[in-house]
């Protein structure tokens, strides 16, 4: 039996009709293409943003806090599925296709699944706002994504715009309250690493940058010819950290 929510006859029914209405006066190559983007192709692109961003983090004189809220993006999206487990079986409501059947459904295999919330643009809304607070250039390439994400759930005929919309406020949600409880963990956690064997994957900083030393006394040593300090090694300036987004 259909919720209330699920009997929509207004305009979150009508702009779904309307993006769905694309799929069937569009070419079936098209659809399949949609349908593949909709379902894994923005979640491998997402996926991609995210190597770059620790590519580029590791090289950031906050090397440690950068990465570190590359690492709370996946976790935030974890602990946003989780959340939504409850929220969909409260909400029950059923795929547009259930009371719709007049909608082209381009995938296979979600009937009997809740509607409410979208779980792809939870997912992207996520990754997209917590690495937006790492990197603003990946983070509006990714907010992009999650957009185009929306659109192709309703495209395909799987979701609704309200399931959407409610996928995006659960993600920013999730990821914005809890951040600064998730960066006092894995700060100290980043930090710790550097002084491991996984440095590397945390730190891309150069030996010279960490010690510097055996060169400066044998510089240092040939500025005595000239009696004064022209030869001494000028200490190198400490470079300001970095705002966590960049």
């Amino acid at each position: 039996m259909s919720t209330p929510l699920a009997d929509t006859t207004n305009p979150d029914l009508g702009l779904l009709h309307a993006v769905n209405g694309l799929a069937k006066h569009a070419p079936a190559r098209l659809d399949h293409l949609v349908s593949w983007i909709g379902e894994y192709g923005i979640l491998i692109g997402l996926a991609l943003l995210g190597l770059v961003g620790w590519l580029q983090a590791r090289r950031r004189p906050d090397a440690p806090v950068a990465v570190a809220g590359l690492l709370w993006a996946p976790l935030s999206v974890a602990i946003a599925e989780l959340a939504n487990l409850p929220i969909a079986a409260i909400v029950d409501r059923p795929r547009p296709f259930v009371d719709h059947p007049d909608l082209e459904v381009l995938v296979e295999g979600k009937a009997g699944t809740y509607s409410f919330v979208s779980d792809h643009s939870t997912m992207s809304m996520g990754i997209a706002v917590a690495l937006f607070l790492v990197n603003r250039r990946l983070g509006w390439i990714a907010g992009g994504l999650a957009m185009l994400q929306g659109f192709c759930r309703m495209y395909m005929g799987v979701h609704y715009p309200t399931d959407v919309i409610g996928g995006f406020a659960l993600a920013v949600a999730v990821v914005l309250l809890l951040a600064p409880i998730a960066m006092a963990v894995l700060v100290p956690l980043c930090h710790a690493l550097t002084r491991t064997p996984l440095a590397p994957l945390i730190s891309a900083g150069r030996r010279g940058e960490l010690g510097g030393g055996g060169r400066g006394p044998g510089r240092g040593g040939r500025g005595r010819r000239g009696g004064g300090t022209r030869g001494t090694v000028r200490a190198e300036e400490p470079r300001p950290e970095s705002d966590l987004a960049a």
